[in-house]
């Protein structure tokens, strides 16, 4: 689950063209009444669906399919330095993945899990 620190939140616009994931977000805004809760959404070719990500959520997304292709529109550069994540498994936000987690990223695997001490963005 994927962010980039202030002042360099962005706002993405992720669609699927080939293929389906599960694409989650999770609010990790500061003082939100949302604050770690996660929302999952079908992006496939077939449905067309496009997802609108708000400036101070994470974003990840779990492939369905073996040849899925998303397109990705970005508000803010990459910013080497700056960016955040959230581990996949982490029960503070319990997302529940359609299917078992069994390839994830070296860079990935390192986040840490949440504690009372994360406040947000």
């Amino acid at each position: 689950m994927h962010f980039q620190l202030p002042p360099f939140g962005e706002i993405k616009l992720v669609r699927c063209i080939a293929g389906a994931v599960f694409d989650v977000i999770v609010d990790i805004r500061r003082n939100s009444p949302t604050f770690l809760k996660w929302v999952g959404v079908e992006l496939s070719a077939a449905n067309k669906k496009m997802l609108y990500i708000p400036e101070g959520f994470a974003h990840g997304f779990q492939t369905l399919t073996n040849d899925a292709e998303l397109i990705y529109h970005h508000s803010e550069y990459y910013q080497q330095g700056q960016e955040g994540g959230l581990k996949f498994d982490d029960k503070k936000i319990d997302i529940e993945w359609k299917l078992a987690v069994t390839n994830i990223s070296e860079r990935d695997k390192q986040h840490e899990l949440l504690t009372d001490n994360f406040l947000g963005i």
